[in-house]
């Protein structure tokens, strides 16, 4: 089975997926951040491809960067004024890249949470 990064968005504050959050990944390596993909999430609050698969997925550090506050705003969970929340960049490593790396993202207007998922 070839490796793979995933990730998906889940609105804890409304209890469902965050469709439609726009989502960057870049290899980071030293100074450089190297912008490899851009997504945004479907009506399930998944990419409709992995973010990386196979070849594409080499030994490294990434970031996934979420843009929260364009998705809260556009849910009328934030306003201008109080947007608490905007982008949201998540550091990682992956070291084989034989396995699947799952880095979900769960938001509300005012927290957020990660882990490696399966």
């Amino acid at each position: 089975m070839a490796g793979r990064l995933s990730t998906h968005v889940l609105d804890t504050a409304r209890g469902k997926p965050a469709a439609g959050v726009r989502i960057a990944l870049y290899r980071l390596s030293g100074d450089r951040r190297d912008k490899l993909k851009e997504v945004v999430t479907n009506h399930d609050g998944r990419t409709d491809q992995p973010m990386l698969l196979g070849e594409e997925l080499t030994a490294g550090s990434y970031e996934l960067v979420f843009f929260a506050g364009d998705y809260l705003r556009a849910s009328g969970q934030a306003g201008e004024g109080t947007l608490f929340l905007d982008q949201i960049p998540i550091r990682f490593g992956i070291p084989d890249v034989s396995q699947h790396y799952h880095v979900p993202l769960l938001i509300s207007p005012f927290a957020y949470s990660t882990y490696r998922g399966s």
